[in-house]
């Protein structure tokens, strides 16, 4: 690596060591600020925007007023209430959730494989998650009738571990990250298969259920769901913030990182494991979604300017939700009283984005 690469790279990892000495860096460094918290809050005002559309929207609407008075009064007809707060509230807080969890998991093993198309979707993982619930749901359905909430989730962690595990033996005999996609959508298509196959000895009435969740939906959830997924979730975020400086140092290359006492052994375990969990956590209770965990931090990143894991990490937590928020309520209104497949909406805004990233990155190593 060259000093004026390091040097770059200090500047946007934030190596303060070396950016105080940069030229005019306190200036650039006050405009990447500005620029970092006017997209926050464009996000946040978008957040805010889409929740009262979304509750607003639907078979039966309800004007702002009584949206404000049902939510910070609890005041409102039992229609209203009912609606807003059983059926609607759960839906909407879980899409942004699992949002931000599908976006932070995608940064993850962007960071892990040190390329921008890896995804839990695009690897595979998200397929393998699918295909142990799809078995787990089936054989409790047969006999409990019951599912846990913490069984679906992980049976989805050990599916998408599963998985996870393969991508790794085979990225350590495949250096070309091409070879290693193609490895994942194999991977992918392999257990979509199994699944289906699975699928097949299930009892009729819980096929369409089945079939149903293996395209995403946000429907249905309770605040139990709401509950489980904050506590999840939550935890790896707050653990994924603490790591925020190793996986800062881990982007200039691990002999980098190991220089300055990151474990690499332990590190690249945790961002498998971190990774898995976000996506296990959304599979379980959503089914696998796809382009989100791609198309999200490479949006976040060129917003922001910037690559630094402190500013990324709740950018993609906030544009993960804003994102799946949006489809989710496009998926709903688009052909209503049908409502879409939350995948087939995420495929239809997130998949021109992964190819914007496949031409530029081409345009660039041509160049």
């Amino acid at each position: 690596m060259t000093e004026e690469k390091r040097s770059i790279d200090a500047e946007r990892l934030g190596n303060e060591s070396v950016e105080e000495f940069l030229p005019g860096y306190h200036e650039a460094n006050l405009k990447r600020k500005v620029r970092c918290i006017t997209i926050f809050g464009l996000m946040a005002v978008a957040f805010v925007i889409i929740t009262i559309v979304n509750i607003n929207s639907g078979n039966v609407h309800i004007g702002v007023g009584e949206i404000a008075k049902a939510i910070f009064l609890h005041q409102g007809t039992e229609k209203t209430m009912d609606i807003i707060w059983t059926i609607r509230l759960p839906r909407i807080i879980t899409s942004a959730v699992l949002g931000g969890a599908l976006a932070l998991s995608g940064f993850l093993l962007q960071t892990f494989f040190r390329n921008p198309i890896a995804g839990p979707f695009v690897l595979g993982i998200s397929s393998g998650a699918k295909m142990i619930v799809a078995i787990v749901l089936i054989l409790f359905m047969q006999t409990m009738k019951h599912v846990s909430s913490f069984t679906l989730v992980a049976a989805a962690f050990a599916g998408s571990m599963i998985a996870t595990l393969f991508i790794l033996a085979v990225s350590r005999r495949v250096h070309n990250m091409a070879s290693l996609l193609v490895a994942g959508i194999m991977v992918g298509n392999i257990c979509s298969a199994l699944t289906e196959f699975v699928i097949t000895f299930a009892e009729d009435s819980d096929i369409a259920n089945l079939h149903g969740w293996q395209q995403g939906s946000f429907s249905g959830m309770t605040w139990t769901n709401v509950w489980i997924c904050i506590a999840i979730v939550g935890v790896c975020l707050v653990i994924t913030m603490i790591e925020s400086k190793p996986i800062s140092a881990f982007q200039l290359g691990e002999s980098y990182a190991q220089s300055i006492g990151v474990n690499i052994k332990f590190f690249r375990v945790l961002l498998i494991s971190l990774s898995s969990m976000f996506s296990a956590c959304v599979t379980a209770y959503a089914g696998p979604i796809s382009f989100v965990g791609i198309a999200v931090p490479f949006l976040v990143k060129g917003a922001m300017g910037t690559s630094k894991p402190l500013v990324i990490i709740p950018g993609c937590m906030m544009g993960g939700a804003v994102f799946c928020m949006f489809s989710d309520l496009v998926a709903r209104l688009a052909f209503a009283p049908v409502e879409l497949n939350i995948s087939t909406v995420t495929a239809i805004f997130g998949a021109p984005v992964v190819i914007y990233m496949m031409i530029a990155k081409r345009r660039l190593a041509n160049d």
